[in-house]
């Protein structure tokens, strides 16, 4: 991303699988010779560039640090990487728990100062309707704090006797393989304390579509979308709740070349198989849907400088409620049509995880209570929006 320090222009590199823990900042400069490093072209295109940008001959140097600075950082694909890789990967299989990655940067790390933050998140909501016919919510997965209306508009929607359900958990998987779907035995953890994870779930799952799940994946370890949801539950109902974490790979083949995401054979078998355990299970089950809609501005490679509810936001609202709309009429092809258009020039990051609930869960109609455009910086938004389903 740009670097947002005007003092220090460039480009911030990081790794947001966190095999690497280093960050390094790119000079302006140097930003063109990163296309170098592409798998084809030579050191000698590099030197090329090189020469170039500094008007030198002799750039062997500058040349031999670039490279080095890179695959130190474990930013090139070589042995280094390799082993940072490999012994992430390890290290989370092994793992008996599921740690929280987020806590201390996108919300406190100590169960008090997490229990504070989300009392006040969560001050002016309205109590619960009356009633029993609630089976789910989509909530954003955007930081807390820059989304918190909308966390609590979906969240004050649940009443006490829901706490004896297992939440399935839907969420965007940002990082995983497309067309796939990421599942995970572990117990997660959060500053409240252990959530159980239904390991026969996962497991009947993982029979029913072998192909499409990936199965103790990684993408957990790192993803946000789940930890967000899984925090706000045991906040309101403590910290022994019961989970099914399912990371929701992007649907990108049928966005770009048409189609239907179940015209992939491992995706149509874990829709089955989720919707027979939807089927089954009914009401021991509840939704929860992880999801951001829109991003749209520089962060996210559009021209424009994107300011919420304002200018071009202004339409790109009225699209999104047009997705909401469908979605809340329970209209799976209608939906997917809105998606495709354009290639979903919105970059829904939300739309698997959507699609999957309305192909897979229960038939349900949902409610609107909030939406939302937040400025994630200062020429970027993100949207999103609480949603009820019954």
């Amino acid at each position: 991303m740009p670097s947002p320090d005007p003092e220090h222009p460039g480009l911030l590199v990081r790794d947001p699988f966190q095999f690497s823990d280093s960050m390094l900042l790119i000079p302006p400069q140097l930003v063109p010779c990163l296309a170098c490093f592409d798998g084809e072209q030579t050191t000698l295109d590099l030197r090329e560039n090189l020469v170039r940008i500094t008007g030198q001959i002799q750039v062997g140097e500058l040349e031999k640090n670039l490279a080095g600075t890179l695959s130190e950082a474990g930013f090139l694909e070589d042995e280094k990487f390799e082993r940072l890789r490999s012994t992430r990967t390890a290290e989370f299989a092994a793992a008996p728990t599921r740690e929280p990655s987020h806590a201390g940067s996108a919300y406190p790390d100590s169960a008090e100062e997490a229990g504070k933050a989300l009392s006040e998140f969560m001050q002016g909501a309205a109590p619960p309707d009356a009633g029993d016919s609630l089976i789910g919510i989509a909530a954003p997965h955007v930081s807390p704090f820059g989304g918190w209306e909308s966390y609590r508009d979906a969240y004050a929607t649940l009443r006490p006797e829901y706490r004896d359900r297992t939440f399935a958990i839907l969420g965007t998987s940002h990082y995983g393989e497309p067309d796939r779907f990421g599942l995970t035995r572990k117990p997660f953890v959060t500053p409240f304390g252990t959530a159980i994870t239904d390991t026969s779930l996962v497991d009947e799952l993982a029979a029913a579509s072998p192909g499409g799940i990936r199965m103790e994946d990684y993408c957990h370890a790192v993803e946000h979308s789940i930890e967000f949801q899984v925090l706000f539950l045991q906040f309101i109902y403590g910290p022994d709740i019961r989970i099914l974490p399912i990371l929701c790979g992007s649907f990108a083949r049928s966005i770009y070349q048409g189609g239907k995401p179940e015209d992939n054979d491992h995706v149509k078998r874990f829709f089955d198989g989720l919707g027979n355990m939807s089927a089954r299970e009914g009401n021991k089950l509840f939704w929860v849907l992880g999801v951001d809609m829109a991003h749209m501005g520089r962060r996210y490679n559009d021209q424009m400088v994107a300011k919420a509810d304002e200018g071009e936001m202004l339409a790109v609202a009225e699209r999104d409620r047009d997705r909401i709309q469908r979605l809340s009429e329970n209209d799976p092809p209608g939906f997917w049509d809105l998606i495709q258009e354009n290639q979903d020039d919105l970059k829904w990051c939300g739309s698997s995880p959507i699609y999957t609930f309305l192909k897979a869960g229960p038939r349900a109609r949902g409610t609107l209570h909030r939406y939302q455009q937040w400025n994630i910086d200062e020429q970027s938004v993100v949207s999103f929006a609480a949603v009820g389903f019954r």
